[in-house]
């Protein structure tokens, strides 16, 4: 995004033929550009001030109080430019044309990072115990890579039961998380080989969220280690 002071030419004419557009046409219809007359008229102030400074300043005749002169009346115009700037870019009904118009930067506007499309992929790494290691990944991906572009975490999901449920109401939530290998305890007072589900699904920034992913299942092994295939 460009700068919102880059609108203000570096050298002493830039900035004078900047400024003379600029005051003309918010003296002409301040309001049009969410400004106010007062407003208008102190910074017509402003730049009849640096232009005097500046004409004094000419190389031929300069001193140096006419050059520090000049620049405390560049620094005072710049800085009340600035401000100006911010109020015609909060205002919006001002067009993109009438801020080029005025000489001003037109900002971008960022563009939303929607919902994500697609679920996860979700692998089991191991069993442990209780505990199952699972790895999610784009399932977009040939490569299985981590987090697809504009997804900042996964919500992980678990049951216990023969079949998985078709309502997520019924799943217990396992919680929210930024990483892609991640361990969900069950409870130790579960039967070794009892049958256990795991879903997830991506969300974004805005915790806007996509689809869940197929539940996956796998046997808890008490006391032992299984490692997934």
């Amino acid at each position: 995004m460009a700068s919102t002071t880059s609108f203000l030419p570096n050298t002493d004419a830039g900035l004078l033929a900047w400024s003379l557009n600029f005051k003309t046409l918010i003296t002409s219809a301040p309001t049009t550009y969410g400004l106010t007359a007062s407003l208008a008229t102190a910074y017509g102030t402003l730049h009849d001030s640096y232009a005097t400074a500046l004409a004094a300043a000419d190389p031929a005749i300069r001193t140096k109080t006419a050059v520090a002169n000049k620049n405390s009346a560049r620094t005072a115009l710049k800085n009340n430019a600035r401000l100006l700037n911010d109020l015609v870019q909060g205002t919006a009904s001002v067009t993109d044309g009438q801020k080029l118009e005025l000489g001003l930067t037109v900002r971008a506007t960022p563009t939303p990072i929607p919902p994500p499309s697609s679920a996860p992929g979700l692998d089991v790494l191991s069993v442990s115990g209780w505990t199952v290691k699972i790895k999610l990944h784009d399932s977009d991906s040939t490569a299985k890579r981590g987090r697809p572009a504009g997804v900042i975490g996964a919500a992980v999901f678990s049951f216990v039961g023969a079949e998985a449920p078709t309502d997520i109401a019924a799943w217990r939530f396992e919680g929210n998380t930024g990483r892609t290998k991640l361990d969900v305890a069950f409870p130790d007072t579960l039967a070794p080989g009892a049958k256990v589900w795991l879903t997830a699904f991506w969300f974004n920034g805005r915790k806007q969220s996509g689809p869940a992913c197929a539940p996956v299942s796998t046997n808890l092994q008490g006391g032992s280690v299984s490692m997934a295939a």
